[in-house]
């Protein structure tokens, strides 16, 4: 992916954990990752993995591919 795309995957994933009515700490937490990593995604600044796409996605009870509507 390029740098723009992990920008809107990020901007996405930051949409749909605000309308989950979520603080990055909260989905850390349901995700057991660091609010520091989810950060750094929603930011563009890294990349994760498919697996995290999915865990991502059951946290949000939406599909996988919600996350890449706006790429």
């Amino acid at each position: 992916m390029s740098k723009k795309d992990l920008q809107k995957f990020g901007k996405r994933l930051k949409a749909l954990r605000l309308e989950h009515n979520l603080t990055q700490l909260e989905l850390a937490e349901i995700l057991d990752m660091s609010p520091n990593f989810i950060g750094m995604i929603e930011r563009g600044e890294r990349n994760t993995t498919v697996e995290n796409v999915f865990k991502i996605a059951r946290a949000l009870n939406i599909k996988p591919s919600n996350l890449f509507e706006e790429l």
